[in-house]
């Protein structure tokens, strides 16, 4: 229903409004800055010949402009080269670390990691990090040392810690 209305409000008086539009004058151009109207003015009651110059048409550069015509082409090359597809790099697969991983993921990337394994690692390293160093974890998950050390200076595992009240009057939680 609503279609029927936008559509009437849209297509009434089309013909008319168009007409309008047409018969329009045509933009004129911007207009100058007040201190280059001074100049041209004085510059024109100098020299009166320039406005008439200005303002006729010059047949001959008109006729010259029309028959210029622009056609360009692609140059050939001389040597046809051939096109060599980029064989793709062989990537290394491990298996999933745990057992408690996703039953679709079968293969992981050397060099990355899943969501469960980085958190697994963020907190056996925060357990025990004398066990669990960088260079274990590196070696264990096929990762870059760097980017271990990275991942254990600016990463912690979530926390939470529940302060006993002081108060006696504090809100005992059920």
């Amino acid at each position: 229903m609503g279609a029927r209305v936008t559509r009437a409000i849209r297509n009434f008086n089309v013909e008319q409004r168009a007409e309008r539009e047409i018969s329009k004058r045509k933009p004129s151009m911007a207009p100058k800055h007040p201190s280059t109207r001074g100049l041209l003015q004085e510059h024109l009651s100098q020299y009166p010949e320039i406005e008439e110059v200005v303002s006729r048409k010059d047949n001959k550069l008109l006729s010259l402009l029309r028959d210029v015509y622009v056609d360009s082409k692609d140059p050939v090359p001389s040597l046809r080269v051939k096109e060599v597809e980029p064989q793709q790099e062989l990537k290394e697969f491990r298996p999933p670390i745990g057992d408690h991983f996703d039953k679709n993921i079968m293969d992981i990337p050397k060099g990355k990691i899943t969501v469960v394994e980085a958190l697994t690692l963020l907190n056996n390293h925060k357990l025990s990090p004398e066990t669990w160093t960088a260079e274990k974890i590196a070696r264990d998950y096929h990762l870059e040392l760097k980017d271990v050390n990275s991942l254990l200076k600016y990463f912690v595992t979530f926390e939470v810690k529940v302060f006993p009240p002081e108060d006696k009057k504090a809100i005992q939680s059920k």
